[in-house]
């Protein structure tokens, strides 16, 4: 039998980005502009109920699988998601994700808040945070150019 645990965790990001809201909201919301920064898989339902899943090996060669459930979206202000992430069709977490878009000067202030259940010590709030702060890095780029 193998060990089970859970760990929760939650982490904040605060980004202050140069571009409007409206383009924020566009780079999360539309296919194209999302795969400029985010790997898009075989189905992108960006609606609420809407689902986005992706599949893909990572550089040790597991399966990664992203499994997005969309909840709550207020176009150019709100994006609610839950998902859960699976390493070689196991579950390691489930998290429920917020994204807000604040008008600041001629940009706009992004806050990324998640909060997360980790699963048998596969998957953590560090490393989660760090992913997603690197993906964040990757949002920045896309807008700038």
């Amino acid at each position: 039998m193998t060990d089970r645990s859970v760990s929760h965790g939650s982490f904040t990001i605060d980004r202050v980005l140069p571009s409007k809201p409206e383009r924020v909201f566009r780079a999360w919301s539309d296919r194209e502009q999302k795969a400029k920064w985010f790997p898009v898989g075989e189905i992108f339902e960006f609606k609420v109920g809407g689902r986005e899943y992706q599949a893909d090996n990572g550089p040790n060669g597991a399966q990664f699988v992203f499994d997005v459930r969309y909840h709550d979206i207020v176009p150019n202000q709100r994006i609610v998601y839950a998902y859960e992430m699976l390493m070689d069709g196991r579950r390691i977490s489930v998290s429920v994700a917020t994204v807000e878009l604040v008008p600041e000067g001629e940009g706009t202030r992004m806050i990324v808040t998640e909060q997360g259940a980790f699963l048998d010590g596969l998957d953590n709030s560090r490393q989660r945070q760090e992913g997603t702060e690197q993906l964040m890095d990757a949002l920045a780029l896309a807008l700038a150019n």
